[in-house]
């Protein structure tokens, strides 16, 4: 394989599956480079990145006041070469070999395109977000199937609505046609809007599931209430942005409290 691939990591206090993370890019021939931006870690983890990078020539940090998720992203974007990005979390372990299968569903995909693969759990199996429908409000209310991890799984690279954020691939030149992640997103639906974006734009999103990554998942160390607060209003512009008339974005209104309110119930 001889495409360029910049893998992206943001990392907030995630704690040692960082580690895990960092040293399977490492190792990974396809990976070309790393960026990792540190959005805030205790000083013991911020010792070992630096340590790290040292040690890993294709590897580069850079440190942030905590923007956000897709601010963090973006700004790593703006350090790679042409070619790919890989974006992944810092809780996700890449296996091996998953890059060519995605690399090889974009060739040929309209621009601007996604990839996105497998996100699998300890025990194998496939966790809810990797592959869905557009997101819509009567999917958030419930009227309508949006996850399809329940789905048997494809036998090759399909089209869906939206894939994961924490674990992706787009040509560099797609993610700056869409601008990178829309940085109003503080963390959640970010991804769901650039694949929307995506999508409007004439481009594809794409599920691979021959491409896999193990999702450890919720290791960052962050209040559940902080993190359920920034979901809700993440919603809340999500459905803003994309409403179509007056009349939906009074639906919408009338509809946003009742989503922050059943996050927390879920809770």
């Amino acid at each position: 394989m001889t495409a360029t691939v910049t893998a992206l990591v943001v990392s907030y206090h995630t704690g040692p599956r960082l580690v895990e993370c960092l040293y399977a890019l490492k190792g990974d021939p396809d990976v070309t480079a790393i960026v990792i931006t540190n959005n805030g870690n205790p000083p013991g983890a911020e010792a070992w990145l630096e340590a790290f990078v040292a040690a890993t020539p294709k590897a580069r940090l850079i440190r942030l006041p905590n923007p956000g998720f897709g601010a963090g992203v973006n700004a790593a974007a703006r350090l790679a070469a042409a070619g790919h990005l890989l974006v992944i979390n810092p809780d996700c372990v890449i296996k091996r070999g998953a890059l060519r299968p995605m690399i090889a569903a974009l060739d040929g995909a309209p621009s601007p395109a996604i990839a996105g693969g497998r996100i699998f759990d300890l025990q194998g199996r496939e966790e809810r977000g990797a592959r869905r429908e557009t997101l819509t409000l009567a999917r958030a209310l419930g009227l309508g199937r949006w996850t399809l991890e329940q789905e048997p799984p494809p036998p090759g690279p399909v089209c869906v609505g939206a894939i994961s954020g924490a674990f992706f691939l787009i040509r560099t030149k797609d993610f700056q046609l869409l601008g990178g992640f829309d940085e109003g997103f503080f963390i959640h639906v970010e991804d769901v809007d650039l694949c929307r974006r995506a999508i409007e734009a004439g481009g594809a999103v794409i599920y691979v599931a021959a491409a896999g990554a193990l999702h450890y998942g919720s290791t960052s160390d962050v209040p559940s209430a902080f993190v359920t607060e920034h979901k809700a209003r993440s919603l809340a512009r999500y459905f803003r942005k994309f409403a179509s008339g007056p009349f939906e974005r009074l639906i919408v209104e009338a509809a946003v409290p009742f989503i922050g309110l059943a996050l927390k119930l879920r809770t």
